[in-house]
């Protein structure tokens, strides 16, 4: 007789209760609140592509413009953990709704600074309203729907959590080319007043809990802001400024591990943590967020390398490189059903592996990056990252969070997509650091070998002096367009020494998949505390 896991499908749907269904009512709320974590995820890349013409447009210097981003980031990632707790005591409709009215008046007063200062004060609101949304649709996919159709909303979140990063500096670039920079926060607005009423009028999801406000434990909350704002600020600004070397860079280093220490004591003694830390022993949970921090790297990783390679290599503009990326995203979009008929029929273990190593392979083809790689060279490698993104993300947010009871599942989503955007952190310092020490490793050997007794430099050095006869001095000319080209050659030998450390971390991380153990997604939740 064939067991319960063979039988035919379509009998398992029709005997399926009432409760297995997806309410029309609660799925249009859903869907609703996704389209608000998209624009939250899409507005940390979408300035990406536009830093320079906002640069222009506020008179800010090149050390503060980069303030535009990394203030969003900061407020961002002490917000994601902390929305576990405030979801639990206010309820998904009212933090939601929260969160999107302000994210949206913040974007309104972005699009009208007119001083740097004003920029960053109202990019870090916008961060921290913005970073309330993203787990807690994470958290509402887990809890609303019945575990048999999280082969359905979970393709739908990772969908989102990975496109909106990638596709962010296209839009940007798109809207600030056509338009001006200002639309990049005014084309929030319209979308953020009709989530905030969607959200207040459909969502019914759970019940607030006031009671867990009087008991909100402040030292934590000021000691998991230090930790983790002053780390997202090590992070995003040692690479320019040699790491330890820069008072304030080395300060915030000092801060974070103080606060680090209080902040562990305290969540481990308190009896309402503002975060509950112990949902990392769960073994699934534990090794999928391991994986959301390393695809984190990968993710905001390659969608730092392949802009700054266009723009400094190829000299592509802000549009020309979006037209470009678009190419992952298009991927991800059309790989992303895919992936859940996938999780049916596969040990999601198994799928994970597949999508890592597909990773990989698009990083070592990048391996052999010349300063000739153009739109169709980039081709492949993308859609390569596109289909193994979607393969590893989607699965893994299955595995992580869908097997948790629900109890839990607010919480450890805050921490979850911590993971994943502290992974983004460290992957871009780690590259920035990989390309400005392999290229200075790589001028000074072709330098070594640029002399006087090298056939080839010679033979190029007196083609470019013949070239610029006439121009004035044409040695001194030919001997600076040396310079360059060497200058150019060693950089895209250092974007290649960095696809190749990519490879070789994706490589190693299959390896992972080996410590998860079997989940199984038909299992009845244990009910919420």
């Amino acid at each position: 007789m064939a067991n319960a896991t063979t039988a035919n499908p379509a009998i398992l749907n029709a005997a399926q209760p009432a409760s297995e269904k997806i309410v029309p009512r609660r799925l249009i709320a859903f869907l609703i609140m996704v389209f608000g974590m998209f624009m939250a995820i899409l507005d940390i890349q979408v300035v990406s592509a536009s830093l320079s013409e906002i640069q222009a447009g506020l008179s800010a210097s090149s050390s503060e413009i980069s303030w535009v981003q990394t203030s969003y980031l900061i407020a961002e990632v002490i917000a994601i953990p902390l929305s576990g707790f405030m979801s639990r005591a206010l309820g998904t409709r009212v933090l939601f709704s929260i969160s999107a009215a302000g994210f949206t008046i913040a974007s309104f007063l972005c699009g009208f600074a007119s001083t740097i200062e004003q920029m960053i004060l109202w990019r870090a609101v916008q961060g921290f309203l913005g970073g309330g949304m993203v787990p807690t649709v994470f958290a509402s996919a887990y809890i609303v729907f019945p575990r048999s159709k999280f082969h359905i909303v979970g393709p739908i979140i990772g969908l989102v959590a990975t496109l909106a990063p990638t596709i962010g500096p296209t839009i940007g670039g798109i809207i600030t080319d056509w338009m001006s920079w200002h639309w990049l926060f005014f084309i929030n607005i319209l979308p953020g007043i009709g989530i905030t009423v969607g959200v207040l009028a459909l969502v019914d999801f759970d019940k607030p809990h006031l009671e867990l406000l009087e008991r909100l434990d402040w030292w934590g909350l000021i000691t998991m802001a230090g930790f983790l704002g002053t780390l997202e600020y090590v992070l995003e600004e040692g690479p320019q400024y040699q790491w330890l070397q820069d008072t304030s860079v080395a300060t915030c280093a000092a801060i974070s591990v103080v606060s680090a220490i209080a902040f562990f004591y305290r969540v481990l003694t308190a009896d309402e943590p503002i975060v509950d830390i112990r949902t990392f022993g769960n073994r699934n949970f534990a090794v999928g967020c391991l994986l959301s921090f390393c695809l984190g790297v990968g993710l905001y990783g390659l969608t730092y390398i392949y802009p700054r390679y266009l723009a400094e290599v190829r000299g592509y503009s802000a549009l020309m490189i979006g037209e470009t990326m678009f190419v992952s995203g298009i991927t991800m979009f059309l790989t992303a059903p895919v992936v859940g008929r996938l999780m049916q029929k596969f040990d999601m273990r198994l799928i994970i592996a597949c999508g890592v190593v597909i990773f990989a392979l698009g990083s070592w083809q990048m391996t052999f990056i010349t300063r000739d790689y153009d739109f169709y060279e980039l081709l492949l490698p993308q859609v390569l990252r596109g289909i193994g993104m979607m393969l590893a993300m989607v699965p893994a947010n299955n595995i992580a969070l869908g097997t948790l009871p629900q109890g839990m599942v607010k919480n450890a989503s805050g921490l979850f997509n911590l993971t994943r955007n502290l992974g983004g952190a460290l992957g871009l310092a780690v590259i920035n650091q990989v390309l400005n020490e392999r290229t200075d490793l790589h001028i000074a050997r072709l330098h070594d070998r640029v002399t006087w007794g090298n056939t080839a430099a010679r033979e190029t050095l007196d083609m470019l002096t013949q070239r610029l006869q006439g121009m004035g001095d044409a040695s001194l000319m030919a001997m600076k367009q040396l310079s360059q080209i060497v200058h150019r050659q060693a950089v895209v030998m250092g974007y290649g020494d960095a696809f190749f450390m990519l490879t070789v971390f994706y490589a190693a991380l299959t390896l992972t998949v080996l410590l998860l153990h079997k989940p199984n997604m038909l299992a009845s939740p244990e009910p919420a505390h």
